[in-house]
């Protein structure tokens, strides 16, 4: 069977209301969904993306040969198979990718919005993403699913939209952001602050595009370092040095050096720096507790099969921080749900890599 990639995107003239009290208006969802929806429309499988993903999660666009960020996971005959199920991903509001960010025009007088964008959380990510269901006419969903931050989506999901999904599978995500990664979040943001390219937010898009920039670079770079693990990184590069540095060069690098200028600098000519800011923003004040006494009362609101997975080696969420979720849980009087730590020495990034270590527990989750 095909994969029956379509992109699209949505636009909205009615306000989204935000957590923070401020409003979003007009505003446009850019999305893609890959298979068939069912008669009765009860075989949607709904995607959340990390920080840098976007809605193209699986295929291959025409002419290009980069896949999917989880072309892995999704397809036919893969975990999540696109034969049975219809597959939707959106971009989220805030992103740089389609969908309404900081640098979206803004109406009616069409300058970017810039600083002027309002902070969005991820709740409001998802009351956006519930609103464009609604124009879809999806009212329930068979599942959702999501790594990191696309993880406290579906988390978000199971508290504030109860009866929406029958199934949701949270990977590599907390309950509540913690300092750790709210500090590696904060070297980027500096990192981005103090370019002077940055022009305190008035930069010129294209030229970044063009030329990148060099403080979002080594932010990047030190996200990267959180995304591994101390295993991974030895397995991966150990000590080996570039064949063609020598040793005794001030600027000969070792293998993990090239890794992250390469990955760091490559990454800014395709995401945008405000959006970088905005979004590790809603991250780092992501809070399943927040408007509800406690994490119980939170958690308590939860109705769906739930399915938390953890990676062992995850630095930057760890896995006690899924397994709180899981305790509150049982302690709660929930019995549907079920927790699982993966046994991986790769880091954070697991869920984007691995995928043979986890792909199985997914499929039996969609299909039991």
């Amino acid at each position: 069977m095909s994969l029956n990639l379509q992109t699209n995107t949505e636009h909205f003239t009615n306000p989204l209301y935000l957590e923070s009290g401020r409003i979003l208006e007009p505003y446009d969802i850019a999305y893609e969904t890959y298979g068939e929806l069912n008669d009765d429309k009860s075989n949607v499988v709904v995607i959340c993306h990390a920080l840098t993903g976007s809605h193209h999660c699986a295929g291959t666009y025409e002419g290009e040969n980069k896949a999917g960020w989880w072309d892995g996971l999704i397809g036919s005959g893969k975990a999540i198979d696109t034969d049975k199920y219809f597959v939707i991903c959106t971009n989220v509001v805030g992103s740089c990718f389609g969908s309404t960010g900081p640098m979206s025009l803004q109406h009616p007088h069409h300058n970017h919005y810039r600083y002027k964008f309002p902070v969005v959380t991820i709740k409001d990510m998802v009351k956006a993403q519930r609103i464009l269901f609604d124009r879809l006419d999806i009212h329930r969903v068979y599942a959702i699913v999501g790594g990191s931050m696309g993880g406290m989506q579906a988390l978000q999901f199971a508290i504030h939209y109860p009866n929406f999904a029958q199934k949701i599978i949270s990977m590599a995500a907390t309950y509540a952001t913690q300092p750790w990664a709210i500090a590696f979040n904060k070297v980027a943001q500096e990192s981005i602050l103090k370019d002077p390219d940055f022009k305190q937010g008035y930069y010129d898009p294209e030229v970044i595009k063009e030329q990148g920039l060099a403080g979002m670079a080594v932010g990047r770079m030190a996200g990267h370092i959180s995304f591994l693990s101390h295993e991974s990184m030895q397995e991966k590069f150990g000590r080996e040095y570039k064949r063609t540095d020598g040793l005794y060069e001030l600027f000969g690098k070792f293998q993990v050096e090239s890794y992250l200028e390469y990955n760091g600098y490559n990454f800014t000519k395709w995401f945008d720096p405000l959006a970088y800011l905005y979004i590790t923003k809603a991250i780092n004040i992501f809070d399943l507790g927040r408007g509800f006494d406690s994490m119980q009362e939170a958690l308590k609101k939860i109705q769906a099969e739930l399915y938390l997975i953890s990676f062992k080696d995850d630095v930057l969420f760890k896995n006690i921080e899924m397994k709180k979720i899981a305790d509150i849980l049982s302690e709660v009087g929930n019995t549907n749900h079920t927790y699982i730590d993966i046994d991986s020495d790769y880091g954070h990034d697991a869920f984007l890599v691995e995928l043979d270590k986890f792909d199985k527990y997914i499929k039996d989750a969609l299909d039991g």
